[in-house]
């Protein structure tokens, strides 16, 4: 007969069995205990969890709603900086008037706890010196160059006059500019000296190199990095594509003094970036959602950030990213230098600047309003939207000379549909949009760079930040949602100083845009149609001619426009 397996793996005793009934009763009532602690222990990480992630979730949304300790609510940098072991207190002065020091920064910020850095690195040349008011307001009026502020410097006419340090004109040298850019001349002097600064200049005018070397000299004068510091110099951008430009320029103009940097975007794996990081690098340029990523991870920190960048602030704004700009802006000390970069103007730039920004300069190049880049022509052709693709492979045959050629359209599904005729057609054309991957995107860009695809199609991701140098024409296949964006889409030719082309459809869905539209074309000295110079004034679109650009005058659609 076979015995019965024990419970609990008791082995029947050899004495009485009231003996064995008791053992067995307290081994039961032993494992009853101890699965009764574990319910506790469990319960207790339960809550202990539950209460961290609900301290974080506080936490991030007392960061998100409160603004910088600059203008705004100081509490926020000052409870961050007692945190991080820096110490000490920001106030906050609620008088309108504020008293300066030499740099811009406000004298009643307290920033005990803070290292002292450098920022005022700018030393007025001879030649610059002796500039009269005359020569100057000549030089300024010339160049469209509108200056405010308080004891705004001269701009300076060549790369010597503004007093870079040897390394920085060597590589200007190696790069073969000829003379500084508007933007560059009155910029220079104004970021050198250390005050904050808002800039607004058109796509394509050197506003890279005006705020990125002066960041090389402010890197170079301050203590080396130490173990698990983070950046000196923050560039925020609002795309990838721009980021990684600007990555490239840092690449460039730094390696002669060997700083470092890298680019943080979101679509990559994080792996790289935060490897990066932990090495530590001088300038980081970073999208803010990615960049907030790496905060929240511990992958980095903005305690030395005594530079920050605001590229592009108008179209961060555009993207809904003031929430995370004000975010990342708190955890910087006060008393930071600030450089503000925008093609245009609107209010809500202006507000977020005004809480940015102390005592700033502020330089514009051209006309504050909205308006296009004069060395590009343009041509608007009025057409159905069943004529746009035959019109699209006419224009094509006419200008198709090996050139570059970026077409813009609205959705990421006729973008790739018109890809795909067109290559069907037997086109070399290639799309660029959002829903691609990032390895895909920059092998498209590599593409189109290099040639060997010469036609692009692109969303509006590709409108602001794509520097692709001899892109000789630009076609509008989809009108933009707005006329900000038709001025940045036909930006991307007619770069530093060449010449380019926009060509754009039309259509009587349009038609709400056409009076700004003329008002565009006239500033910049173009021929508008009668046909829409008639929608502008509120008139029914009329029906499409049959040849498109080539039925109407030079201007708006001539025999040759580049004869």
């Amino acid at each position: 007969m076979v015995e019965p397996v024990r419970p609990f793996g008791l082995v029947q005793p050899n004495f009485d069995s009231n003996a064995y009934k008791l053992v067995k009763e307290l081994v039961i009532v032993r494992e009853r205990e101890r699965e009764r602690v574990k319910r506790r222990c469990s319960n207790r990480r339960k809550k202990k969890k539950k209460k961290r992630v609900s301290v974080r979730k506080k936490e991030r949304s007392i960061s998100m709603s409160r603004y910088d300790a600059r203008s705004g609510d100081p509490t926020s940098y000052r409870d961050r900086r007692s945190d991080s072991g820096l110490g000490g207190s920001v106030q906050h002065s609620s008088s309108s008037k504020r008293d300066y020091d030499d740099g811009g920064s406000p004298r009643n910020l307290n920033l005990d706890g803070l290292p002292h850095f450098e920022k005022n690195f700018y030393t007025e040349s001879s030649t610059v010196r002796a500039m009269t008011e005359a020569e100057v307001d000549e030089y300024r009026q010339r160049r469209e160059i509108t200056v405010e502020g308080r004891d705004v410097p001269k701009p300076v006419k060549t790369f010597h006059d503004v007093g870079f340090p040897e390394y920085v004109l060597q590589e200007i040298a190696k790069a073969g500019f000829s003379e500084p850019t508007p933007i560059q001349s009155q910029g220079w002097p104004m970021a050198l000296k250390g005050r904050d600064l808002i800039g607004i200049a058109e796509t394509g005018s050197g506003k890279t190199l005006a705020y990125l070397l002066p960041a090389i000299v402010h890197v170079n004068a301050q203590p080396i990095l130490d173990p698990g510091d983070g950046p000196i110099v923050l560039v925020l951008a609002p795309t990838r594509e721009l980021a990684v430009q600007i990555q490239q320029e840092a690449t460039k103009f730094g390696a002669s003094s060997r700083i470092k940097s890298t680019c943080i975007y979101g679509g990559v794996p994080k792996g790289p970036q935060v490897r990066d990081l932990q090495k530590g690098v001088e300038i980081v340029i970073a999208t803010p959602g990615r960049l907030i990523d790496m905060l929240e991870s511990n992958h980095t920190n903005l305690r030395r950030v005594t530079y920050l960048v605001l590229d592009e602030a108008d179209r961060m704004l555009d993207m809904g990213f003031d929430p995370q700009i004000r975010k990342i802006v708190s955890q910087i000390r006060p008393d930071r230098q600030t450089l503000y970069w925008s093609a245009t103007w609107p209010k809500e730039v202006e507000q977020l600047a005004r809480k940015f920004l102390y005592n700033p300069y502020k330089v514009i190049i051209g006309s504050p309003d909205l308006k296009a880049n004069h060395a590009i022509r343009q041509y608007v052709d009025i057409v159905s939207e069943k004529q746009k693709y035959d019109k699209l492979v006419k224009l094509l045959e006419d200008i198709m000379d090996g050139s570059r050629i970026l077409i813009f359209m609205d959705t990421k599904k006729g973008c790739d549909q018109i890809t795909r005729q067109l290559r069907m057609d037997g086109w070399p054309a290639l799309s660029i949009h959002g829903d691609k991957s990032q390895a895909e995107r920059d092998w498209v860009l590599s593409e189109f760079k290099s040639g060997k695809s010469p036609i692009m199609t692109a969303t509006d991701v590709a409108a602001r930040g794509l520097d692709v140098k001899d892109v000789k024409y630009v076609i509008n296949y989809d009108f933009p949602g707005s006329l900000e964006d038709y001025v940045h889409r036909i930006g991307r030719t007619g770069r530093a100083g060449a010449k380019g082309t926009a060509y754009t459809f039309f259509t009587a869905a349009n038609a709400r845009f056409a009076k700004e539209l003329v008002n565009i074309l006239e500033e910049a000295g173009q021929k508008v149609s009668p046909e829409l110079a008639a929608m502008g004034r509120g008139a029914p679109p009329p029906p499409s001619g049959p040849r498109g650009f080539q039925d109407r005058g030079r201007g708006y659609g001539g025999s040759r426009p580049w004869s």
